[in-house]
């Protein structure tokens, strides 16, 4: 079919082989269309990192949520002060 697109050529190695077997249980519908099962792991592999880059983010963000001002008080307010004074310009 021609296309403007760039190509890429995949040998079949015996982990590539395996991967497009598994997902041939996972997709059964086209069981029998090995280069379109290739395309299918490679766009969800996609989706699966997106997933698991925005289940790490929300946990990032829920663990600032839950200790946020949780250092309230550790240092008095003229701290900040006190330090540059230390350190002459």
């Amino acid at each position: 079919m021609p296309t403007v697109r760039p190509r890429h050529m995949i040998t079949e190695t015996d982990e590539i082989a395996a991967a497009i077997d598994e997902a041939a249980q996972r997709w059964p519908e086209i069981a029998d269309e090995r280069a379109e099962l290739l395309r299918r792991l490679i766009v969800s592999a996609r989706t699966d990192e997106d997933l698991h880059v925005n289940k790490r983010r929300n946990a990032r963000l829920k663990a600032i949520r839950e200790n946020a001002g949780g250092f309230d008080g550790v240092w008095d307010e003229t701290w900040l002060r006190d330090q540059r004074e230390e350190w002459p310009e």
